[in-house]
């Protein structure tokens, strides 16, 4: 069973509103399309494989009506009750969809699905999908929920050439603010053996962090070690993604944008 990072998705209430603020950062990115049965919809920025969604609620008495669909229930409690706008799950892909489920449960965790998903497209092409979801008390940030898509990558990546999209330096991590850094990763290694990274103190973030290694983009997890970024999210939201980090980008630079953290790096 193969695992890579599949897409960060961020809670927004007007998708579509996202894709100025970030052309004017020289991130293209498009209009996605409607999840007729879940009340939802989307714009999607791409980089390779890996991508970032931006979610928002269309049909608010569809999305309530959701009890499997983890992802809906939470956007409905975070955004439609507490406002909320920003990063907050992470799509993992796998090509092993119902035997995860199996191996999940029998790790004591929590399992929906796998439920088929689709999302119809501004010119009628329906794209489908499977997704599962993994849940545990042990952990106040949301679990990484798992995606399995009906089409191969290969045919994807293939897909997003032709329609133009890959116009994006690459996607090299999402970083999450925990409140105890080992406690965290311990907890999300019980889902997959990804490899760890050494230690290290980010200078920016003022955070201690580590890594684990993904297949397309890395997970950065950051504990504060003072004021900074890092902990002002942590006091303002809680245990979440937070953190965009790009590579072959125009330039470096660090900057706040659509209530989050973003970390340009040039390749010049």
């Amino acid at each position: 069973m193969n695992f890579s990072f599949d897409h960060l998705v961020w809670y927004f209430k007007k998708p579509e509103e996202a894709l100025p603020p970030l052309k004017s950062r020289g991130i293209y990115g498009v209009n996605g399309g409607r999840h007729e049965t879940w009340g939802t919809y989307n714009s999607l920025a791409y980089f390779g494989l890996s991508y970032i969604e931006f979610l928002g609620i269309e049909n608010l008495m569809i999305a309530e009506n959701h009890r499997e669909n983890r992802l809906v229930t939470h956007i409905v409690e975070r955004m439609d009750k507490e406002g909320y706008e920003g990063p907050a799950r992470i799509a993992i892909r796998t090509d092993g969809i119902e035997e995860l489920a199996d191996k999940l449960k029998g790790k004591g965790f929590t399992v929906y699905g796998p439920l088929p998903g689709e999302r119809v497209r501004g010119d009628g092409q329906v794209i489908r999908w499977k997704l599962l979801f993994a849940e545990t008390a042990e952990s106040e940030l949301q679990m990484p929920f798992f995606i399995q898509w009906e089409k191969s990558d290969d045919q994807r990546l293939e897909e997003f050439n032709q329609q133009g999209l890959l116009k994006n330096g690459h996607f090299e991590s999402v970083g999450f603010v925990v409140h105890d850094l080992d406690a965290t990763i311990n907890v999300w290694k019980k889902l997959f053996t990804f490899t760890q990274s050494e230690e290290y103190i980010d200078s920016n973030l003022n955070a201690r962090c580590k890594k684990l290694l993904v297949s397309g983009t890395n997970l950065l997890f950051c504990t504060p070690v003072g004021e900074g970024a890092a902990s002002k999210v942590l006091y303002e939201k809680g245990e979440t993604p937070f953190l965009v980090n790009l590579t072959h980008t125009y330039k470096s630079e660090i900057f706040e944008l659509l209530n989050g953290v973003w970390r340009f790096q040039s390749n010049v």
